[in-house]
């Protein structure tokens, strides 16, 4: 018995396949309302509230003392020192925020702690110390940088979260770190950190470059945010916030990056604070 279908059927399965596969890579995953909440409408403050003129430099107790004191959420940045300790600075060399021609983890925490950031009294500060100073007034953003223990980095990193009483959700631009919280810590609501793909800049292979800015690695970590680069966003990032992914922003320089989005990280402005907790911290602050 012969089965007879027509080519315009078969294109239709085809088309369907095709259709099916994209929805498989860029689906994110699910997220509840109440863990959506303390990120929903609210700006972050990136790596602290800290100054153009680095009198208070990023990703410093300082800045994130300042940023808690009104009320913003704060986004920042953990990697491990050579001796294992997990500390919060952005690059992976020391060089633009302490002049020091060295790599992070090439440092010992003890060497790192002799360093000063952008010639103030600040020093690099230990992820606990950073827990202590925030102490819950404002959600976090942990991104987990990309290096060579990525799991380690996870574990330890994850260890502090879960002690921790505050409001937090990671990220990363690596997806198998935020597929090993998936793994190991599905309660915590995880994001994917994206640039367009022209923005790598050489980083990963231009085949990465294309993945990652299309957010096609999607399922390995079914990330519940899109942490995504201001910039116009591929077809396949709106499909995938369409499909109920949470729109978060980085970095915003001005106030209308707020339309649009759910979330903002922003810096060298104090953006419109949406919530009467925040409110009224400023109030009392006389800011």
């Amino acid at each position: 018995m012969k089965i007879h279908v027509s080519a315009a059927k078969l294109a239709a399965l085809a088309g369907a396949a095709a259709v099916g596969g994209f929805v498989y890579l860029i689906a994110p995953g699910s997220i509840r309302k109440k863990q959506r909440a303390p990120f929903q409408n609210r700006n972050f403050a990136h790596r602290g509230l800290h100054k153009r003129d680095k009198s208070v430099p990023e990703n410093s107790l300082a800045a994130f003392e300042r940023a808690a004191s009104y009320g913003y959420g704060i986004e920042l940045d953990v990697q491990l020192s050579k001796d294992g300790r997990v500390v919060v600075i952005h690059d992976d060399t020391l060089n633009r925020v302490c002049g020091v021609d060295a790599r992070v983890d090439s440092k010992t925490f003890d060497e790192l702690r002799q360093l000063r950031l952008c010639g103030t009294d600040e020093t690099i500060p230990l992820f606990s110390e950073v827990l202590k100073t925030v102490r819950g007034r404002g959600a976090l953003i942990v991104e987990l940088k990309n290096g060579k223990r990525n799991r380690e980095l996870c574990e330890k990193t994850y260890a502090m979260l879960r002690r921790y009483t505050g409001d937090y959700c990671i990220e990363s631009f690596n997806p198998f770190i935020v597929r090993w919280f998936r793994l190991n810590a599905p309660e915590v609501v995880r994001g994917q950190l994206a640039n367009p793909p022209k923005d790598y800049n050489g980083e990963v292979s231009p085949v990465s470059a294309f993945l990652l800015g299309n957010v096609l690695l999607n399922f390995l970590a079914r990330p519940q945010f899109i942490a995504y680069k201001i910039a116009p966003k591929p077809f396949s990032v709106k499909v995938c916030e369409a499909l109920g992914a949470m729109k978060v922003c980085w970095t915003s320089h001005e106030w209308a990056n707020e339309r649009g989005n759910d979330t903002v990280i922003f810096e060298f402005y104090k953006p419109g604070l949406k919530f009467s907790r925040q409110r009224k911290l400023l109030r009392a602050a006389g800011r």
